[in-house]
């Protein structure tokens, strides 16, 4: 080995300059282990065990019966059939996490363009009055939430006295992906205000002394220069909001159940820890699915591979 590839290969070794030193990331490396991947492996490892027969906890017999029973119904008369109940919740968490991140995008846009053509010191008040919502619990705003659109709330007496008694939302899929929407809609500004900051206003101006339209502006030029915080505000609201729990429990009062309420019921009041395991898993790969269906979008329309795992 001549000198120059010893020098080169002892550069590669010492690593880039400002590079951290792997000693330093071995304390965060060593959380995410304990704090994540032991747990994972432990939800996998219980979905193929049987249930305990008595209490909580998990029998140490290999059983795959979890599984079979996501979508196998044994009847009484020892007859076996399709099970339709566990599809439905998991198209029901679908539904209310596209709509959610839908209306996200939609209500997002504006807003975040609005805020990147402002001046400076005010882009940063905007800015925190988006973040303000991360400085307060997720269980709190949701139950502010829950005050304001109940019978006896704001919006229920404004109603009430405009004559529409029967009006109710509190309680019903509304009230839930009204929830889903009002948790989630800072998640979905973020990006796209991190895009509209670098965007060239510029061109948009060009393309109005040439003649093009408002609707042709916003198409052709505006939204594909935004296009990656999207892709990523999709992501960040998305993957969430598909495992969300409060916002069904408490707004939905368990009539728009999804499947993280019947993952927690499994692990609760049902005691079959297998089988909350199984459903578990299965959010799991389906997320996971989307993760890579989102990195692809994000590769074929911006050219550059999106990292969200």
């Amino acid at each position: 080995m001549t000198k120059v590839h010893k020098h080169e290969k002892k550069k590669h070794l010492e690593g880039r300059p400002g590079q951290t030193a792997p000693a330093l990331a071995f304390p965060t490396v060593l959380f995410l282990f304990f704090g994540i991947g032991i747990p994972l492996a432990l939800t996998v490892v219980y979905s193929f065990l049987d249930r305990a027969k008595v209490g909580m906890g998990v029998t140490w017999t290999f059983n795959p019966k979890a599984y079979k029973s996501l979508f196998v119904i044994e009847n009484l008369d020892g007859t076996t059939g399709f099970d339709t109940r566990y599809v439905k919740v998991l198209w029901n968490s679908f539904v209310y996490s596209g709509v959610t991140t839908v209306a996200t995008v939609i209500l997002s846009i504006p807003i975040a363009m609005w805020i990147a053509t402002r001046e400076e010191n005010k882009r940063n008040i905007l800015l925190a009055a988006v973040t303000l919502p991360f400085w307060i619990s997720i269980l709190i705003r949701t139950y502010g939430l829950r005050q304001i659109i109940d019978d006896n709330g704001p919006i229920g007496w404004i109603m009430h006295k405009l004559g529409n008694e029967g009006f109710h939302i509190i309680y019903t899929p509304t009230a839930t992906m009204i929830g889903l929407i009002y948790v989630f809609l800072p998640f979905m500004i973020l990006p796209i205000y991190s895009s509209a900051e670098r965007f060239d206003f510029r061109l948009a101006e060009a393309a109005y002394d040439l003649g093009a339209k408002r609707w042709t502006v916003l198409r052709r030029i505006v939204l594909p220069s935004i296009r990656p915080g999207i892709i990523a505000g999709i992501a960040l609201v998305f993957i969430p909001a598909l495992g969300s729990f409060l916002q069904s429990d408490m707004l939905g009062g368990g009539k728009t159940n999804m499947i993280a309420n019947v993952i927690a019921l499994n692990f609760g009041q049902a005691r079959n820890w297998p089988f909350g395991c199984a459903l578990a898993v299965l959010l799991i790969v389906l997320t996971l699915i989307f993760v890579k269906l989102i990195q692809w979008a994000g590769k074929k329309t911006t050219g550059e591979q999106v990292s969200l795992i």
